[in-house]
């Protein structure tokens, strides 16, 4: 298991929230998460800030977008990790959505193009040390050939048994999973439903949960209980660690956990609640 965060991004805080992150990954690092995801599009410095800041967890970019950043930036803000520590990056890269890139366009071949310009780098950025946000059947493809493997998002165990599947068995299928520790479950889905607004008005999620045999009613009012029980962990810790299990039991090898909250939007660093889930799965982590 480990943990999805958007609140990493180091280069944009102030000193205070800087220190506030380090004390927040120096407490991920003791906790044993195996590792830590930087998410919401960050930037090549976010993630070696990152890894400057902590031990011994793996740090992952939870998924730098192949439009805001060349090949080259990439590669060369990873040839600037520590040597010994690069072995602890892992380079999470994906092709956004239509409707929040301007260029957006042919998106698989982007992604080919991307990868070619990693390979060619030097020194490269190759297959061992990099995953693709996948949901449809060619990207998932294309993680097996040409990265560890996978890191979709909001998906359901179903997709996690589809894309193993896809993957065959050696490629890493690394799903995120969004935590709601409420157990009032009208309050939970409530929480669920400010942060997946957003993304049922993005093309690639949805379709990809249309293909799973959802429906556009599924979409209305935020998402349905139907959409929402599939999608998240909503409960008390052991929950949490139900709904992990039956992701790693679809072919997952790793899950990543992103906590929201009521009160941070998800934008926040809720080290309680890490706390609650490490103590919840115990040796499991």
């Amino acid at each position: 298991m480990g943990i999805w965060s958007g609140a990493l991004h180091a280069s944009r805080v102030d000193d205070a929230g800087g220190k506030a992150i380090t004390e927040a990954l120096a407490e991920l690092d003791e906790l044993g998460y195996g590792t830590v995801w930087v998410g919401s599009s960050p930037a090549p410095g976010d993630a070696a800030a990152v890894v400057a800041a902590t031990r011994s967890i793996t740090v992952a970019t939870g998924i730098l977008s192949i439009w805001d950043h060349t090949a080259e930036e990439v590669a060369a803000a990873v040839a600037a990790i520590d040597p010994d520590e690069r072995r602890r990056f892992v380079l999470g890269l994906g092709v956004s959505h239509g409707p929040m890139v301007p260029q957006y366009a042919k998106p698989y071949s982007a992604m080919t193009d991307y990868l070619d310009a990693l390979d060619a780098a030097e020194p490269s950025v190759g297959a061992g040390h990099r995953v693709l946000a996948a949901l449809g059947p060619k990207m998932i493809r294309l993680a097996a050939d040409r990265a560890l493997g996978a890191h979709p998002y909001l998906v359901t165990t179903e997709h996690t048994a589809e894309a193993r599947e896809a993957l065959g068995p050696d490629a890493v299928l690394a799903p995120e999973l969004t935590v709601v520790l409420d157990t009032d479950l009208d309050r939970a889905r409530t929480t669920a439903r400010t942060m997946l607004e957003m993304y049922l008005h993005l093309p690639n999620y949805t379709a990809n949960l249309l293909r799973l045999g959802f429906t556009e009613g599924d979409f209305e009012g935020g998402g349905s209980v139907r959409l929402l029980d599939a999608l998240f962990a909503l409960g008390d810790a052991e929950q949490v660690v139900r709904r992990t299990r039956e992701y790693l039991d679809a072919g997952a090898d790793h899950v990543a956990l992103q906590v929201l909250t009521a009160e941070e939007g998800g934008g926040g660093l809720p080290r309680a609640a890490w706390r609650e889930l490490a103590e919840a799965f115990g040796d499991q982590l």
